[in-house]
């Protein structure tokens, strides 16, 4: 914030004359001021309290406000501003604090300033749609979308605040939020709402959006229809129209909303790729291939366009119009390392091994290089070319120091696969050899020796990790899990406390939460560790922490939470051991209630 912002009241603002008129009147215009001859009199002695404008202390807090402003110090100013506006009850100095805290990287702050200026200005959209921008930032769907609703619900007609309704559903469902509270929300603003209907079309794509994702195809349906009557000239309309078709695999009905819309918004690029989708799985691949083109032509070469295509036709298993669509973005040394993977695995589709490994080799370092050269090693061992792939991956070691460790291991879990447990022990033994430190190898030895049943092998292998790291939440967890879960006799403190370290270097990790409500469980207190297995069950579906909370339930007497759990866990895993072996050692739990 530059120097003075703060300092600068608003033109609207009741304070600045009053502050000035007080400051003046200390110095100058006090009336039958004293000689400097004579003691001072206090003017005010007997004066009435002040009720109304600043008192001595709100004008100190202000100033200090003020000041703190100047030297940046912006969670000090935004306070003061914050305290004088409940002082006041004054949306300016709302306003300020708001400002103040945008700068001062206090989140928490700047949310508890923008409530108290909503609060004080209920018809006001700004602070609304500050709050909706936090609550995104922090996940919050429920609270972004009533923010966002507040907005249009005091009147707001520019078109971003109801064409951005449409988009926060779509980013709340691509999240994993429920549906049903957001659908809740819409339904009862669209209830109460006494906008003309081309206002609320937004909101009605929104709802059926929802109505589609909450399991209630029909509704959506009915909605869209009566839509398509109301506001056909909506090219929102027509895609998500044909997105719900595809997904319902009415691919004949999608091609022909896409075609709709692009009567009313030709060249529109949503519904261009949405009538190529539809084209591909009707099995229309050259119409798909004249809509891409179409989509190329007028909306410019872009690489990353170019590989979103590509992709399309990989799924369908069409890969001569992916490889023709790939092959321009790879005649140069600016080629995506995308392009690269791509066309190394379609090249390898079609059993051209030795171009798959070339375009794999080409991947440069970043974000695609590991799975490029897995990709390629992998493709050697099952072409029974396992010395050429070890010899390929020792030489990616050479060539890229900074991926020595991951290429080893990488290496070890292709030799396991392949039954080749020895190599894969004289492999990780060579490499921790040479670099004795390297965490991401020696945690790899650890776990080999966890599942071989040498747990003395794999506590030494992370005693070693977490001598040289104390910081290493990953090796505590593991070693206190493991020590947990064994149930060692007169080692179960030790657990917990090694658990506890890695919570407080990693609270919000869910194999971390599970840890410290399996320790809890195992030293004999459920009711303790239930609401964390809860927190980890919510924050990671995973097999293992179904287990233990089943587990956990069962033994407070929650048996129908329990067997709900089971079943919901059934319908999850395809595979799941773990919940198998509890069981076949708590069989009631399958029997019929």
């Amino acid at each position: 914030m530059p120097r003075g912002t703060l300092l600068r009241l608003s033109r609207h603002a009741p304070l600045a004359p009053l502050t000035l008129a007080l400051l003046l009147a200390g110095c100058q215009g006090l009336p039958g001021a004293s000689s400097a001859a004579e003691p001072m009199r206090d003017p005010l002695t007997g004066a009435p309290p002040v009720t109304r404008g600043l008192d001595a202390k709100g004008l100190a807090g202000l100033l200090e406000a003020e000041l703190a402003g100047q030297r940046s110090d912006y969670t000090r100013a935004a306070r003061g501003f914050l305290e004088a506006a409940e002082r006041y009850d004054s949306v300016d100095l709302a306003e300020r604090a708001t400002l103040a805290a945008r700068f001062s990287e206090d989140p928490a702050l700047l949310e508890e300033a923008a409530q108290r200026w909503q609060g004080l200005a209920p018809g006001s959209d700004a602070p609304s749609r500050l709050l909706a921008s936090l609550a995104l930032q922090r996940g919050d769907w429920a609270a972004a979308l009533g923010h966002r609703l507040d907005v249009i619900e005091q009147g707001t007609d520019e078109p971003s605040a109801s064409n951005a309704l449409l988009g926060l559903v779509e980013g709340a469902l691509d999240a994993g939020a429920d549906p049903a509270p957001l659908l809740d929300r819409l339904r009862t603003h669209l209830a109460r709402s006494s906008a003309p209907a081309a206002k609320r079309v937004d909101a009605e794509l929104a709802t059926a959006l929802l109505e589609a994702a909450a399991g209630q195809p029909a509704a959506a349906d009915r909605r869209l229809t009566r839509l398509a009557r109301e506001a056909p000239e909506r090219p929102e309309l027509w895609s998500l129209r044909a997105r719900l078709a595809l997904e319902a695999d009415a691919y004949a009905a999608a091609r022909q909303h896409a075609r709709r819309g692009l009567a009313v918004s030709p060249g529109d690029p949503r519904l261009m790729l949405l009538l190529a989708r539809a084209e591909l799985a009707l099995g229309s691949v050259a119409a798909a291939e004249d809509a891409i083109e179409a989509l190329l032509a007028d909306h410019g070469d872009d690489p990353s366009l170019r590989l979103g295509l590509a992709r399309l036709f990989l799924e369908r298993e069409h890969l001569a119009p992916a490889r023709r669509l790939l092959l321009p973005l790879v005649g140069d040394d600016e080629a995506p390392p995308m392009a690269l993977l791509l066309l190394g695995a379609i090249a390898e589709e079609r059993g051209e091994i030795g171009n798959a490994l070339l375009y794999y080799r080409q991947v440069p370092e970043g974000e695609q290089f590991l799975p490029a050269r897995v990709s390629a090693a992998t493709m050697l061992m099952e072409a029974d070319r396992r010395l050429d792939a070890r010899s390929f991956l020792r030489l990616e070691r050479l060539r890229h120091e900074a991926y020595q460790s991951d290429l080893a291991a990488v290496e070890v879990e292709l030799l396991d696969e392949a039954g080749l447990e020895d190599q894969a022990d004289a492999l990780l033994d060579s490499e921790l050899a040479q670099r004795p430190d390297d965490e991401r190898l020696r945690y790899q030895r650890a776990m080999r020796a966890f599942a071989d049943g040498d747990l003395a092998a794999m506590e030494a292998d992370l005693r070693h990790i977490i001598e040289h790291d104390p910081e290493n939440a990953t090796a505590l967890n593991a070693l206190g899990y493991t020590l947990a879960d064994a149930d060692i006799e007169g080692r179960l403190d030790e657990a917990r406390t090694l658990i506890e370290r890695a919570y407080e270097l990693a609270p919000d990790n869910p194999a971390i939460l599970d840890s410290l409500g399996w320790v809890h469980y195992r030293l004999g207190d459920p009711a303790r560790a239930l609401p964390w297995l809860r927190r980890a069950w919510s924050a990671m579906q995973d097999q293992e922490i179904a287990a233990h909370l089943i587990e956990v339930l069962w033994a407070l007497g929650e048996k129908a939470q329990a067997r709900a759990l089971l079943e919901e866990a059934r319908a999850r895993f395809e595979t799941r051991p773990l919940i198998d072996d509890l069981l076949r050692r708590r069989p009631e739990l399958d029997a019929t209630p």
